[in-house]
Formats: C-alpha cells, structure tokens, sequence
C-alpha cells in the first residue's frame, strides 16, 4: 500500500467516502425534503423515506441532518466505512504517544507534584506533603478527585512493586483514559464531520507536544481535556437520539471534579441547541435534555461535597471555593499573588506546543468567513453556523484568559481538543480549496503533483517540529524523573533537603519509606508546602485531613517554620550550572566535595547558555553543527551528606603527598571556582588552630 493510497489521496480528494455514499444513494428512493434541497449543486445524500444525511464532495463537512418535529436525528439507511484510519488503529497510536508521555515527560508544573502526587501519596502510604489548599480553613481543592487516583496507585501496588512503579501505574493508566476519549472523539468527528477532518485531528493530537504533555499529568485541567472531549463527541454524534444530556454530563463533571471555569466551554454548543430548538419548535425536548444533564451534574456535585465533608469535616462546595478565590480574592489575594505574564504568553506558549497547527486554529474563523463569501457552492448556511458553533469554544476559552493576568501552560489544556478541531478544519477548508480541478480558480491550474508536495511538506513540518520538541523537553528536562533511583538500592533514610530545587521534586513516591521530604532556606521567599500529620491506619489518615494546618495562608506569604537547618539533612538535592552565581542562600553544594559527595546526576539544560533553537527543539549533538547552535548542560545531582569521621581527617595520604585532605579536593579545582573563594577563610581558622 503506497504513501499516495494511505495519506496524499485521502488528504487531498477526501472523494472516497462521498463516491461510495452516492453509489448507494442511488437505489434508495428520495424524501420530499430531499428533493427539495437538490438545488444545492454539491451535495448528495444517503436518503430513505426518513433519511436526511447530507455529505459535501468539496463543503467544509458531513452534516446530520436532524427531524425539526422531534428535534431528533432522522435514521439512515447503513452507509460505508466513514473512517480513513480505523479505530481500532486509532487507539493503538493514542495509547504508543500517552503512553511514552507517561513513561518520559517531564513534570513540568510544581502544583501537580505538591497540589496531586503529594495528596494522593498520603493516602497510600500515610505521609507527604501538604499546601495551604487542603487546609479545611480553605479547602478549595477536592479530595474526590484525588482519592480516585489514590485508589488507581493501591490496585497497582498489588501488582508492582515499589512507590515509583505505583507512580507510573497511575500516570499509565491516565495515558489510557486519555486516549480512549481522544479516539471516541475522533470517532465522532469521521462520523459526523468528515473522515479527512477525523484524520488531521488524529495528526494534530497525536504529534503536538501540547496534547504529549497534558495526557499523562496528574491535573484537574487534563481531568477536564478529557471530559471536554467526551463531551463535544456527545454534542456531534446524533446517532441514537439527541445526546444533550450526556455532553452537559461530561461537561459538568469536568467543571465539577476538575477545574470549574472548564464549564464555559459548553455555552457556545448549548446556544445552538436553544438555537435549533426554538427554530424547529421543540423547546420542550431541549429543556428536557437540558434539565436531565443538570440532574446528572447535581448528582456528581453532590458525591463530591459528601467526599469532602468526610475529609474536611465542614460542608464545601470545592468549585465555589475556587471561583470565589480567583475572581473574588479581595486585595492580596487570587492568583495575581503566584506572578503576571504578558498578553503574548499564549501565543508563545501555543506557538511552541502546536507551531502550525496552532496558526491554522486561529485562523478557521476567517476562512469560513471567506468560504461563504467567495465559494458559496461548497457550503450552505446551515453548515457555516454548525462550523461556527465548533470553533467558538477554542476562541472564547483563548479570549478569556489572554486577558487574565495569571498565565500558565496548564490553564489552555482544556482548549486542546477544540484546537485540534479548529486546525483539522482550517486545513480540511484548505484541502478542498486547492484539491479543485476547476480551470476558473487558481489552483485548478497547478499541477496535482505540486499539491501533493506542497500539503505534505506542510504537515511533515509541522509534525516533525512537535517531535523534535517533544524529544528536546524530555532530554533536556527529566532528570528530576531519574536522579532519585538509587535511594531504592541504597535503602536510604534520614531527611532529603530541598533548596533552590525545591519546585522540581516530583513528588514522595520517589522517596523511601523511611526517608523524608525537607526544605532549607533558598533565594525563594514564598509559601512552602507543610507536612500531613503522619497516620498508618486509612481511618487516622481520613481524619488527619480535617486538623488545620500551623503556618498556612492564602498570601503566598513565607513561613519559617517550614524550614529546617542544613546539618540535618541526609541527603540534598542541587543543581549545578557553569554560568550561576552562588548566593549565601543558594551556595554550589555540588561543587562541595567536602561536606557532599554525589550519589547520582543527569545531565541538565542549562538554558542560558543555550541557544533559542537549542532551547526550542532537539538538537543532536554532532560535530559537523556549528557551536553556536549546540545544546549547553548543567548538572541536576542527588548529593550525600559525607560522613564526619571523613570530615574530621584533617591529614591524609594523596597522590600529593601528606597534606589536609580537604585542601587537596580544592586545589583539583580550577583558581576561578566559587568554592575555592568560600574556602579562603576556613583555610585561615584550621591552620590558626592547628
């Protein structure tokens, strides 16, 4: 099977599916109302005397047509395959990208380890830490979502052994329900949509390092990424009666457990079934469905406030507490406290997750525009206010939080699937634009072959810069996922200190039972995350939950309560780059030898050194590249605290001959080395001693 059979001709022509509807068009006898829509030049249908399904040769997409008396899909005789890359297929390549995302990337937000991981880690194995959010006092995060993927990490501890494999199990099996509601989508696209635009759907989510990344994290936002999908296959996909309920189902269980501001993306699908209801008279049926997705919605908020209750001991409703938060913080508070990006953040951010899938996304709105405008045969209105009701959600949700001053990468997740659709569509209108033969229109008169090149190219760049993005963030960025494994071998205990690293720790289940989390004072100056009161019993842990917290606040002020003093430390965790300047705070404690000795490191990014392409995607490490474009590295280490007997051996046998064991270890480093200046006075007080 040839390049040409499985992608350029599917890509470009998209004249397979409609070839064979029409094949089978013809021994069905029309409907009244099909005849009267045979004016429309491109359109042909699969009809029966209660089939309506209209399906566009060179149209942005396949419409279902639905009965204006019961505001129900009309039935259709059985029509062909209506997917380019079968399901089964489909799944496969879903679960090989979530599921190396699981295995490889990065975390890349400190609240998914501290706000997530650390809960569900306290839950399973009675300790961890805890930030101010799970304080009742506060209680604007939800212990039903994290219970649940508690309880996913206890069903694979009877399968695996040891807390990282439970960490892995958890993130797996979240790579899994992701891809399982990325197919059902993609599903739902070639079915109601059109085969082409389901297939560079399949490409965009597949290849894009935005959807790589958000598959696998352990966060209310990709919880909702997923329910947002569940939920627009719902609202496309009329098969079997009017799914509103089921897509308002998913929607709000995404805005409910997840993350609440999600919810805003059902608005713009909720107006056109009004929309469509009050046109075709059956607002009954609308608000019935309607009033049966906010039954199942109550229900679902209604479990969680009782999960809480038992957690936190005190009624709360988790998504008021959030909303009120971020929008009604009052002075000194809300998320304005954590830091501000610029307007253009997005656009950065995206440009970097999607490159040129992103571009087509923002553009789907004006080429419809020009669609109806210029090639007014290849749609029909109805089809444009369908169109335009799938590619508000992207717009609205990327409109909203342009404007917050709060920016993170993790806040666009729940716009990823309508991203995807938005770019499938631009490039699907683009297709059947260039794909004409017609010698009126411009590209009717390039040669065939040119077009192939010219789409191929396009989307071979666009998916080999995702990849070569996805590749670059892993090898550069992971090493906090493996400087950790010999603490296993080495049956480690005692405290692990965090200072300047302190927001790269990924989380207890990489440590020890019998070793501990701890934080010493860094150049940060803002609120750390405190300790759970540690319990054996599932029983003294639930109760546990409901004790406030000493040092907690909703400021993001300090509390030095949370420190301790360095000499308490066992083991620390540090990072070293040739160009950072040690602080009193911040010292080089890799580059001390005589107080640490390192245990494991991996190689680090050190972005700045690095050049911005460097720092964009992969680049290999070859001689023939120039310099310039090479990737510079620092050094991410698990350190040891030495011995004191290896402290006290002021004299010793070197290769130098007898002399202080500790000025040998400085004099192999270089005369520029910060160690060696932080040396000078030590030297003078042991040799005033001696």
């Amino acid at each position: 099977m040839s390049l040409h059979t499985v992608i350029i001709y599917p890509l470009l022509r998209d004249d397979i599916t409609a070839r064979s509807i029409h094949q089978a068009t013809e021994s069905h006898e029309m409907s009244p109302s099909r005849k009267r829509d045979q004016d429309a030049p491109t359109e042909t249908a699969n009809a029966t005397p209660r089939t309506q399904r209209r399906y566009c040769t060179q149209c942005l997409f396949v419409s279902v047509a639905r009965s204006p008396a019961n505001h129900e899909p009309i039935s259709r005789a059985p029509s062909p395959p209506l997917f380019h890359v079968p399901l089964d297929i489909t799944l496969y390549l879903f679960l090989v990208s979530n599921g190396l995302s699981a295995l490889y990337a990065p975390i890349q937000d400190c609240d998914e380890a501290f706000n997530f991981w650390e809960p569900a880690h306290y839950l399973d194995h009675g300790y961890g830490l805890q930030t101010w959010e799970y304080s009742p006092e506060y209680s604007i995060r939800s212990w039903l979502y994290v219970s649940l993927h508690a309880i996913v990490g206890k069903i694979s501890a009877l399968v695996v052994k040891g807390k990282v494999a439970e960490f892995y199990a958890i993130r797996f099996f979240l790579a899994c329900f992701c891809a399982a509601c990325e197919t059902r989508l993609y599903a739902a696209i070639c079915r109601t949509l059109s085969p082409r635009i389901g297939m560079l759907f399949l490409m965009v989510a597949a290849f894009s390092p935005g959807m790589f990344h958000a598959s696998a994290s352990f966060l209310p936002s990709s919880f909702t990424m997923c329910t947002s999908m569940l939920g627009l296959a719902a609202f496309l996909d009329w098969r079997g009666g009017l799914k509103m309920a089921q897509g308002v189902m998913w929607f709000g269980l995404g805005a409910i457990v997840g993350w609440p501001f999600a919810g805003a993306l059902t608005v713009p699908l909720l107006i056109e079934e009004l929309i469509i209801g009050f046109i075709s008279g059956s607002m009954r049926t609308v608000f019935y469905s309607l009033s049966n997705g906010a039954v199942r919605c109550g229900l679902i908020l209604a479990a969680e406030v009782a999960v809480d209750f038992v957690f936190f001991q005190k009624f709360a409703i988790v998504p008021w507490n959030i909303v009120a938060y971020n929008i009604f913080g009052g002075q000194g508070r809300g998320p304005e406290i954590f830091g501000v990006e610029p307007w253009t953040f997005y656009i950065r951010n995206l440009l970097l997750n999607f490159n040129v899938w992103f571009i087509l996304a923002m553009v789907t709105a004006p080429l419809l525009v020009l669609q109806v405008l210029f090639r007014p045969h290849a749609t029909s209105t109805k089809t444009f206010l369908r169109s335009i009701t799938l590619v508000a959600p992207f717009y609205m949700w990327f409109g909203i939080f342009t404007l917050q001053p709060h920016k993170e990468e993790r806040f666009m997740y729940p716009s990823y699937p309508f991203l995807a659709l938005n770019a499938a569509i631009s490039l699907h209108i683009i297709l059947a634009y260039i794909s004409s033969s017609k010698p009126k229109e411009i590209s009717g008169r390039v040669p065939l072959k040119l077009k192939w090149t010219l789409v191929i190219s396009v989307i071979l760049v666009a998916i080999n810069a995702g990849l070569l993005r996805i590749v670059g963030m892993v090898t550069a960025y992971n090493a906090p996922l493996k400087v950790f494994e010999p603490l296993e071998q080495l049956e480690a205990s005692g405290s692990l200190c965090l200072g300047k690293e302190w927001y790269r720790f990924p989380s207890s289940f990489f440590l020890p039972d019998g070793m501990r989390a701890k934080f010493i004072r860094s150049e940060f100056r803002g609120l750390l995350p405190g300790e759970f009161p540690e319990a054996i019993s599932y029983l003294s842990r639930v109760e546990s939950t409901s004790l406030v917290p000493p040092g907690m606040n909703d400021l993001n002020e300090e509390d030095t309560g949370k420190y301790i003093d360095i000499s308490q430390c066992s083991f620390l965790v540090d990072s070293y780059f040739p160009a950072s300047v040690a602080t009193e705070r911040e010292p080089h404690y890799v580059l001390d030898e005589l107080h640490w000795e390192k245990v494991s490191c991996r190689k680090f990014l050190d972005a700045s050194r690095t050049g911005l392409l460097g720092r964009l995607i992969w680049i290999p490490d070859l001689p023939i590249i120039p310099d310039r474009f090479h990737r510079k590295w620092g050094e991410y280490c698990l350190l040891r605290k030495r011995e004191s007997e290896d402290d006290g051996n002021i004299f010793g046998v070197t290769d130098k001959g007898y002399q202080p064991v500790w000025l040998y270890r400085i004099r192999k480093r270089s005369p520029g080395d910060p160690l060696i200046q932080r040396s000078a006075l030590t030297l003078f007080e042991v040799s005033a001693d001696l």
